[in-house]
């Protein structure tokens, strides 16, 4: 008989009872410490008291009142967010997934508004990962994601990833977009080369085309800036945020330039959750604690520490680990072995990690782990690869 749960999810054989910044704690009292972080969600750890505080407080007062009017808290984080980036106006949403959808239709809108209605491919790359709806599988393109689903949303050319070359060849004054993930998180940490993303930046140009860029997994600090494009010195027209915006509650968030947002007129989009003052409240603290420079600086100095540790793990077991890849606290350890292997060795050790694409396990812990925290995450990481050798 089927679940009452729809099963499509391969779970661990583990229940979480409650957690407390870089430990998931399971029902039977067994701790763990979390290099998943919910998927790079748990920015600030489990039940980071700044955050509790910021929804306790919000919920004493109101939770949902529908994008009928207006809502204080949605304005807030906006401009907040409007005043750390480069964008002129902010859609919020509930998830990234939400966010891919919107950034495909403001592309569509905006040549629509300027009368090219016929411009709507949009570049994308082999191994990106942009949620789960129809839309955001045919802008991946992979069959695993679009077996049994067709038929797939027409506009989108897949291209090698990273191959300039090739995009050089696909873009043309008839391109509506280019759209990418500085950092592949899904397709297996592969971090896209500043000077790649500034080559995207200038193609894009010449041909008129906007620059999407999705980072849902790779922003909000993951990197040690607040959003991974800025190490490049470039900016994209249309952004997708999510997963780390809202430390853990439901958020996304669509950013973009006023010129780009054109077309998005009063009835154009909507949503009857997205940008509720829970969320907004939440996402608010979120962005006072992370877009600090102080703490972007501790997180850039962690994941130099955490490198190290990691670089010596593949040095002491060439036959589990190739290589380290990633950048920031967005890391992947590129595997000899299974990565679903690693993954169980590090149950067995109460180390949780994320398997992904290309034989990689990704590391993605709270931003604000400890330094001892790393020390016993590497320690776990080193019995869990002896448990495989």
């Amino acid at each position: 008989m089927i679940d009452a749960v729809l099963p499509t999810y391969n779970r661990a054989p583990i229940a979480f009872d409650r957690g407390e910044g870089a430990w998931a704690i399971a029902a039977d009292g067994t701790r763990y410490l979390d290099l998943g972080a919910g998927i790079a969600v748990n920015a600030l750890g489990h039940a980071n008291p700044d955050l509790v505080a910021a929804l306790t407080a919000q919920a004493g007062r109101i939770w949902h009142v529908s994008n009928l009017y207006q809502i204080p808290e949605q304005q807030r984080l906006a401009e907040m967010l409007v005043d750390k980036t480069f964008a002129d106006t902010v859609f919020l949403t509930n998830s990234g997934t939400e966010a891919a959808e919107l950034a495909i239709k403001m592309v569509r809108k905006y040549w629509h508004s300027k009368g090219q209605p016929e411009r709507i491919e949009i570049l994308t790359f082999e191994g990106a990962f942009h949620g789960r709806s129809t839309g955001a599988i045919a802008a991946a393109g992979s069959e695993k994601m679009t077996a049994g689903y067709g038929p797939l949303m027409p506009g989108f050319r897949v291209l090698p990833w990273g191959d300039m070359a090739a995009l050089e060849a696909a873009i043309s004054d008839s391109t509506a977009a280019v759209m990418l993930e500085p950092v592949q998180g899904e397709g297996g940490i592969r971090v896209l080369p500043d000077e790649g993303l500034r080559r995207i930046r200038e193609l894009c140009d010449r041909a008129g085309a906007l620059l999407v860029l999705d980072e849902v997994q790779s922003g909000m600090g993951r990197t040690g800036r607040l959003f991974a494009h800025e190490w490049a010195g470039i900016a994209p027209d249309i952004m997708m945020v999510a997963k780390g915006i809202g430390g853990g509650f439901p958020l996304g968030a669509v950013l973009a330039t006023e010129a780009a947002a054109a077309g998005m007129v009063a009835g154009s989009h909507g949503s009857t959750y997205g940008g509720n003052p829970l969320a907004c409240a939440v996402g608010a603290r979120v962005m006072e604690i992370v877009a600090d420079d102080a703490f972007l600086a501790e997180v850039a100095r962690k994941s130099a520490l955490l490198r190290q540790r990691l670089e010596g793990l593949v040095a002491a077991h060439p036959e589990v680990f190739d290589e380290v890849r990633g950048m920031g606290l967005l890391l992947g350890l590129h595997c000899k072995v299974a990565p679903s292997e690693l993954v169980e060795a590090a149950y067995a050790e109460h180390l949780l990690t994320v398997p992904a694409a290309d034989n990689v396990v990704r590391l993605l812990p709270p931003l604000n782990i400890t330094d001892d925290e790393i020390a016993e995450a590497a320690a776990r990481l080193d019995r869990a690869a002896a448990r495989l050798e």
